[in-house]
């Protein structure tokens, strides 16, 4: 009896604890970073995320890096109907699809019928984005097929291919690819989806988006902050953690720089951020500190964001960003796709924070 009081004391401490860092970190800063030089990246669910955040806010990002994504609006895609056909299509056809995938030509001309509405910005400005879309040989959480429909939509846009770097060549698993010792065979597939396939696909990422760019760094002249999130989630329930991560190099504090955001997979998220994730799940600070943005943008003025999602047992036990519904007021007819989403609230909120004057 003693023990389990014991045990439960230093739970509520735990939570405190992690409450009150919260609540100490510093709002997001106003960096007056170039809104015309906006990028996303992100893998598997992080990777929807990109696809679908560039295309709704075309106006404001100007390319985007999807590793192991599907199309714009791919769990809307399927023929699928009843109150879960969203979560379902997402689930099967958007990543293992036994038979036919969500259509590129489809996502397009779903995403022409949205702007139409005003739910997303104009489909004009897609055409002038650079996009980097890779996809694992021996991914099997995400199939190839799938990925293969991304660039299709952008095909379909009017998306030079000069403008498309289309990867497929890479015997990789389903995961961000490193040169890190630690991490996993390139082939795996398994958390914490961190790949050792003897390069930084994340610094390929960025040259793709913003073209030649200057070597990364060998060591980091800039700061990894925490920053508050929970600022951006009084509207409602939004899935974000209290607490996003920002890497800013010495040279922004004067000078202008771009913005990059970069949206982690499922079951990455920051560990010691999430109240709602037991002691098997998180991946603590590797997806923001080893994952090779950091050295890249310091060297080329660039301001990486990490914001972070957190786990929700009832509905986002893996910590997932939102590409079927999830928090959406109505999930039957979700709008996770749309500007006015949660989520992409959020994020363009942020984003237009680091585009802000300085104060």
């Amino acid at each position: 009896m003693r023990l389990t009081f014991l045990k439960s004391a230093l739970l509520a401490a735990l939570w405190l604890a992690a409450g009150s860092l919260a609540h100490a970190a510093a709002p997001l800063p106003a960096l007056g970073t170039d809104a015309k030089q906006n990028t996303v990246s992100g893998l598997s669910s992080g990777a929807f995320m990109a696809a679908q955040f560039s295309v709704a806010n075309s106006a404001a990002v100007s390319g985007a890096g999807i590793v192991a994504g599907g199309p714009f609006y791919c769990a809307g895609l399927g023929s699928l109907n009843g109150a879960e056909r969203f979560l379902t299509t997402a689930t099967t056809l958007c990543m293992r699809p036994l038979g036919p995938v969500p259509s590129g030509a489809a996502a397009w001309q779903a995403a022409q019928k949205f702007a139409g509405q005003g739910l997303i910005d104009p489909v004009a400005n897609i055409q002038r984005q650079r996009l980097y879309i890779f996809t694992g040989a021996s991914d099997s959480i995400v199939l190839s097929k799938v990925v293969a429909q991304t660039r299709a939509f952008y095909q379909n846009a009017g998306v030079p291919d000069a403008q498309i770097r289309y990867v497929d060549n890479v015997n990789a698993g389903h995961a961000l690819l490193t040169a890190n010792e630690d991490d996993l065979a390139c082939p795996a597939n398994a958390a914490p989806n961190l790949n050792n396939c003897g390069f930084f696909q994340s610094q390929d990422i960025l040259r793709q988006l913003y073209g030649q760019l200057k070597p990364p760094v060998a060591k980091l002249s800039g700061e990894l902050r925490d920053f508050d999130q929970t600022e951006f989630s009084k509207k409602g329930y939004t899935g974000l953690s209290d607490i996003g991560h920002i890497y800013i190099p010495a040279a922004c504090r004067k000078e202008s720089c771009r913005a990059h955001v970069v949206f982690h997979g499922c079951t990455q998220q920051d560990k010691g951020n999430d109240k709602s994730i037991g002691m098997g799940m998180g991946m603590g600070n590797r997806f923001y500190t080893s994952t090779g943005y950091n050295e890249i943008a310091d060297s080329n003025r660039i301001v990486v964001l990490y914001p972070q999602i957190r786990s929700d047992p009832n509905r986002n036990p893996q910590g997932c960003w939102d590409f079927w519904g999830y928090s959406s007021k109505d999930p039957v007819n979700p709008d996770y796709y749309v500007k006015k989403a949660p989520q992409m609230a959020a994020i363009r909120t942020m984003l237009d924070r680091l585009n802000s004057p300085r104060r």
